[in-house]
């Protein structure tokens, strides 16, 4: 765990960077890595500080940092089993909101995305723009409670130029596992497993007609019950 900032630039703790360490706490024991739980809390206070340019270098000024070449490698080149994260993440989630009177509520969520490379960029329907153009689409799932909404889940969409492309899958780096097609409904049903599997609490599942007209996935949800 991580006792404060200072020995990252002589950074001092106004009352939001104090509250956000605190907040982080549960998910930096999970990173285990003492050089991970040290950038981490930078990384998001660059994200959601002021300043437009939220790439590491200009983040790394506006925080006063010394450790640019930590913080670009905690981006570029860490790699670690996110799955720790994720169910702490599902944890807290249902700690806020989770409840018999709590939803689970199923949508797409759109990236307007141009090109050919980045992983799952095809012309599909983009809820973002209201009309179909290159994106990546992903499946995302909110467990909401009244007016409260936390965000538990998102995964990428692999439409079939991709799945059917298979030296395209692996120039573009895309694990073997997920090489595999799987509707939306597929995702979003192996998401529900998972946030079972994390004892989330919450009455009933909402999904847009898209996934209602699935035959499949509305057994999966009867099966699951």
């Amino acid at each position: 765990m991580i006792h404060g900032w200072s020995a990252l630039g002589g950074l001092t703790m106004p009352g939001w960077e104090d509250e956000l360490e605190r907040w982080l706490m549960p998910f930096l024991d999970r990173l285990g890595h003492k050089t991970r739980q040290r950038m981490c809390p930078l990384y998001v206070a660059g994200l959601i500080g002021p300043g437009d340019r939220k790439s590491v270098q200009p983040m790394a000024e506006r925080l006063a940092t010394s450790n640019y070449d930590q913080l670009h490698h905690f981006i570029a080149d860490g790699v670690w089993d996110a799955t720790p994260l994720e169910t702490e993440l599902l944890n807290q989630a249902d700690r806020l909101v989770g409840g018999s009177d709590a939803v689970l509520v199923i949508d797409d969520t759109s990236l307007p995305k141009k090109g050919e490379r980045s992983v799952g960029v095809a012309a599909q329907y983009a809820s973002a723009l209201g009309k179909t153009a290159n994106c990546q689409t992903l499946v995302s799932l909110t467990l909401a409670r009244g007016e409260v909404p936390v965000m538990v889940a998102l995964r990428l969409f692999l439409p079939d130029s991709w799945t059917s492309d298979m030296s395209r899958l692996k120039r573009a780096r895309v694990p073997v596992e997920h090489r595999t097609p799987r509707s939306k409904p597929e995702i979003a049903l192996a998401e529900i497993d998972r946030a079972m599997a994390a004892n989330v609490r919450f009455g009933c599942v909402l999904a847009d007609a898209g996934y209602g007209l699935s035959a499949p996935f509305r057994q999966g949800l009867t099966e699951r019950g």
